[in-house]
């Protein structure tokens, strides 16, 4: 069964894996720590006070005298005083240093731990080295070398306890970072699109991740590859038929004046409008491949005013044809700050021409059609006004959709203008919206920032 470091649910992520993992490890060390030092100095307290209670008791047998110096409760419970007790041949007691406590002398010689009256002591016993001499026992309380031993080991861990929480807080923050760093190159993954496709920097990105991010790498080339592939196609493809499709649009021309029969002349009529529906498929997709392939300028601040009145006058031509009113209405702007937008100039005026151009189609002969600049609350925004039959409400949502025409209208068109605007609408940060007039009969198309 593999082993799995990253648990399920929630706790599966970088930061709080380490933080599962090495927590319980830094507590181990601090308790292994603990009890280490309380351990060794344990032994280091009790190695050297038995040392000193073999030279006490060594130093009162060599001595002539039998007295020793009182001690009080305090000096032998709380500071750890020796209780020092003489006894003659016949083991009966000669001097005790601490009245209070009655300990007979105990067999043999040497180290030893007693219970006595529920309190532990610490015991060395030197018999008397030669027949009638006096034997010595020097007792120290249990209970202050425990506490002495515990305080040298707490005095020892301290720094260890201190800098245990120090060193979670620094994981937690190094656990951290790691995860915005690798948080990052999922950012630069994310702000990657179509029209964009750029490897992934391998600058301070950890060993580890360097294999994902080459293949992810590769990955995006191979991508960038298809992209390039398909709008290669469309342009090719487009251009091919445009040659054939102009070739037939002329033979249709020629053939107009041979045209003397009314039933081949209704037949002429449709194959013409079919030819030119065909003409202007092509250029659509033409101009759709070339602006795919654009994301091409790269965003810089459009004068606004500029751009419409320089997509009205290339189509003024069309509006005139079909005797429409075409204007540009200044909803007023501040005097000397003209407003201004930050996109790629291609793509704002691929929207402006192709909502003009769509608007100018379907509004009938003789009608109107206003572009407005919208300043509302230090936003601003371009809505085209037309007089046209208007979207069926319902219809409204697929209009965006390629290919898409509304049926009944009578217009020639090839269902992709409308798609382009909104594509490139969106390149550049806008949004697109299409509502029904309700002043009248009409649509109103608006761009603005979006939200």
């Amino acid at each position: 069964m593999k082993f799995h470091v990253f648990p399920k649910g929630p706790m599966c992520s970088i930061r709080r894996a380490l933080l599962l993992w090495l927590v319980p490890v830094f507590l181990a060390v601090g308790a292994t720590a603990a009890a280490v030092s309380y351990y060794t100095y344990c032994e280091m307290v009790s190695g050297f006070m038995d040392d000193q209670m073999q030279q006490i008791g060594s130093a009162v047998a060599a001595t002539d005298s039998v007295r020793t110096t009182r001690q009080n409760a305090e000096r032998v419970f709380h500071w750890g005083g020796y209780v020092v007790q003489t006894f003659g041949p016949d083991g009966r007691l000669l001097a005790n240093s601490y009245p209070e406590l009655s300990l007979p002398l105990q067999s043999g010689s040497g180290f030893r731990d007693l219970e006595h009256e529920g309190r532990s002591w610490r015991a060395y016993v030197l018999p008397a080295d030669h027949p009638g001499g006096r034997s010595v026992q020097v007792l120290q309380s249990g209970a202050f070398r425990t506490t002495l031993a515990a305080e040298r080991a707490g005095t020892a861990v301290a720094p260890v306890l201190v800098l245990l929480p120090l060193s979670l807080i620094i994981l937690w923050g190094v656990a951290r970072a790691m995860s915005s760093a690798l948080q990052d190159i999922g950012r630069q993954a994310a702000e990657l699109d179509e029209h964009n496709i750029a490897e992934l920097p391998l600058a301070r990105v950890p060993s580890e991740v360097v294999p994902l991010v080459n293949s992810f790498n590769s990955l995006l080339r191979r991508l960038g590859e298809a992209f390039a592939t398909q709008r290669r196609f469309v342009q090719d493809a487009a251009h091919e038929l445009r040659t054939p499709i102009t070739a037939i649009g002329l033979q249709l021309e020629n053939l107009r004046t041979d045209m003397t029969c009314e039933a081949a002349q209704g037949r002429y009529v449709q194959l013409e409008l079919g030819v030119k529906r065909a003409q202007r498929l092509v250029d659509q997709l033409l101009r759709l491949s070339r602006q795919e392939a654009a994301g091409a300028d790269g965003p810089a601040m459009v004068d606004l005013q500029a751009q419409l009145r320089e997509s009205i006058n290339t189509l003024i031509t069309l509006a005139d044809q079909r005797h429409i009113d075409l204007g540009l209405v200044d909803a007023g702007s501040p005097a000397g700050s003209p407003p201004t937008l930050r996109c790629a100039p291609g793509d704002l005026r691929s929207v402006l021409d192709n909502l003009i151009e769509n608007a100018l189609r379907y509004t009938p002969e003789g009608g109107v059609v206003d572009v407005r600049l919208v300043q509302d609350q230090g936003r601003v925004a371009l809505e085209v006004v037309d007089t046209g039959p208007g979207i069926p409400q319902e219809m409204l949502p697929r209009v965006f959709d390629r290919f898409f025409r509304v049926p009944g209208n009578g217009v020639n068109g090839s269902g992709l203008g409308l798609a382009i605007a909104q594509a490139a609408a969106q390149r550049c940060g806008l949004s697109l919206t299409l509502r029904n007039r309700q002043d009248r009969s009409g649509l109103i198309a608006r761009v603005e920032s979006a939200a």
